[in-house]
C-alpha cells in the first residue's frame, strides 16, 4: 500500500506546529516576578546563578531569556518560597535535568569522569614532554 503524495505533504506540513505552538505558552508567574521576601529572594537568585539553562548551555538560568530558563526559575522561587533550602531545590533539578544544571556537580559514579579526564590529560602531556626532553640529550 502506497501512500498518496497529498498525504504525505500534509503530514509534513503538520510537523512544525507542536513545536511552534509551544512558544505561545505564557511564562510561569514567577519566571521574571520576584519573591516578595527579599531574603527569600536573595537565595534564590544566588541558586539560580549557580544553575546552567540547558537550552543556552552558557548561561545560568538567572541570565537567560529561554522559556525554559523562565520555567526553571520559577521553580527555584516557588520551592524556595515553599521552605526548601537551596541545596534540597538544586538536587530536585539535578534529578529532573542531570547533574549538566549544575556549574559545579558533585563528584559521583556518573561525574568522575569530568574530574579525572582533564587530570590524565595533563599527566600524558607531561610524559610526552619528558620523553621528547630525554631524547634530546
Amino acid at each position: 500500500m502506497r501512500a498518496s503524495p497529498l498525504a504525505l505533504s500534509l503530514a509534513l506540513l503538520s510537523l512544525p506546529f507542536p513545536v511552534a505552538a509551544q512558544d505561545d505558552v505564557p511564562p510561569a508567574p514567577y519566571a521574571y516576578r520576584q519573591l516578595d521576601d527579599p531574603a527569600l529572594e536573595a537565595k534564590a537568585q544566588d541558586l539560580m546563578e549557580t544553575l546552567r539553562c540547558i537550552k543556552c548551555q552558557s548561561q545560568s538560568i538567572a541570565d537567560s531569556d529561554a522559556p525554559m530558563a523562565g520555567d526553571m526559575r520559577h521553580q527555584v522561587r516557588i520551592r524556595i518560597a515553599a521552605g526548601e533550602e537551596p541545596e534540597a531545590v538544586r538536587g530536585w533539578l539535578m534529578d529532573r535535568y542531570g547533574d549538566y544544571v549544575s556549574y559545579s556537580p558533585a563528584l559521583n559514579a556518573r561525574t568522575w569522569p569530568l574530574f579525572a579526564i582533564p587530570a590524565l590529560l595533563v599527566l600524558a602531556a607531561l610524559a610526552v614532554m619528558l620523553h621528547r626532553v630525554r631524547r634530546r640529550r
